[in-house]
């Protein structure tokens, strides 16, 4: 980090972001030589998924900047959102979280000295912060309360009061763990306006916010853990992660709202890049060609348009790619009990369903002998 320039760290921290907000604060910082504070919150819900990697991959772009990173594991916000996760198991999908956001991040070769996991639960049970809580609460409109919290909450009819209190705890998060700036996804814009406005009516300052872009999963919308199809979990066989991505939606000679192509430009490209050089690699022996080598996403696109790079050679490359990226996740879960004993906690199996014995009452061919057998005593004597 004391080798890049203020320009060259502003350019890691910009890079592939949709949006940010109040600019000027993460520049006056660079420029005195000091070091952003960044938060990325989660809600300790479900099963992270490759998904994941895109958020990672910032952080890791952040740490290589020389941003502080806080990353909340928000296990309070996990139970507020419409109670997704049961609060018995908050604790121990919260402690999985950090082991596997952990993996993902060593897995690219960045130094984590400047990563510290903070839980929700820590702080935000505090006197001072409850009282915070009351005074916003005070002063925002369940319509502006709704409207900050519209892409993030799930919006249900007669939904519970907890969905209006996750923004404005989002919100008094940046406060209370002190730093400069949040990220998150373009989705949580409305809240990151919402910290804007709300934080100075309690008398504390505006904060910057970096956006991601909202990045299509593999059948081309988001990428959900509810949705066993379109996401591929951080602790998927290889075989699993083949089978995946060779179905996978992504039609030829188009790039919109390309799950495939775009899981290379915000995960692949910038994880080789971070591990010493930028390139993706496309193979194509069996057609006797030379490979196709690609430091940038522009040159990908363009190929793509003109079927120059088909699905059919995409598709091996990216489960090749992401396999690799995956195998140090993979061998740091197989080397640690406690991890394999968190994962059973905190996702525990279904309980399997008992198979009921149908009532096929008298009528059935041998029930007749059946209800003529009997079982006589031994009397004494015989």
């Amino acid at each position: 980090m004391a080798s890049k320039s203020a320009s060259e760290r502003l350019g890691l921290i910009r890079e592939n972001l949709a949006e940010t907000l109040n600019p000027e604060i993460i520049e006056k910082i660079l420029n005195e030589g000091r070091n952003p504070k960044v938060y990325w919150g989660t809600a300790t819900t479900g099963r992270p998924h490759c998904g994941y990697f895109v958020p990672a991959i910032k952080i890791a772009q952040l740490l290589a900047a020389g941003c502080d990173v806080i990353v909340l594991l928000a296990d309070i916000h996990g139970f507020l959102d419409n109670l997704k996760a049961p609060l018995e198991l908050v604790a121990y999908r919260a402690e999985y979280y950090r082991l596997i956001i952990k993996a993902i991040l060593e897995a690219v070769g960045v130094s984590t000295d400047r990563l510290r996991f903070v839980l929700g639960s820590e702080y935000q049970k505090s006197a001072a912060y409850v009282m915070d809580v009351y005074k916003l609460s005070s002063l925002i409109s369940e319509h502006d309360a709704k409207r900050a919290g519209a892409e993030i909450v799930k919006q249900t009819d007669n939904a519970p009061l907890s969905g209006l209190l996750y923004p404005i705890l989002q919100v008094l998060d940046e406060q209370y763990l002190d730093v400069d700036v949040q990220f998150g996804g373009l989705d949580q814009r409305k809240l990151f306006i919402a910290a804007k406005e709300w934080l100075p009516k309690l008398g504390y300052r505006e904060r910057a916010h970096i956006m991601n872009p909202m990045v299509p999963g593999l059948h081309g919308g988001k990428m959900s853990s509810s949705d066993q199809d379109s996401k591929i979990d951080l602790l998927d066989a290889p075989e699993v992660v083949t089978k995946k991505i060779k179905k996978a939606v992504a039609a030829p000679t188009v790039v919109e709202d390309n799950g495939v192509l775009s899981f290379v430009e915000f995960v692949l490209l910038p994880a080789s890049a971070l591990r010493g050089k930028r390139e993706f690699i496309v193979e194509r022996e069996r057609d006797g060609l030379e490979p196709l080598v690609y430091t940038d996403i522009a040159q990908m696109n363009d190929d793509y348009r003109n079927d120059k790079l088909t699905p059919q050679i995409l598709k091996p490359a990216v489960a090749a790619a992401l396999i690799k990226l995956l195998a140090p996740i993979h061998a740091a879960f197989e080397a640690s009990k406690e991890w394999q004993d968190i994962n059973l906690k905190a996702y525990p199996p279904p309980p399997k369903k008992e198979k009921k014995v149908k009532n096929k009452g008298t009528r059935h061919p041998g029930a007749q002998n059946q209800t003529q057998e009997t079982v006589l005593p031994i009397r004494e004597g015989q």
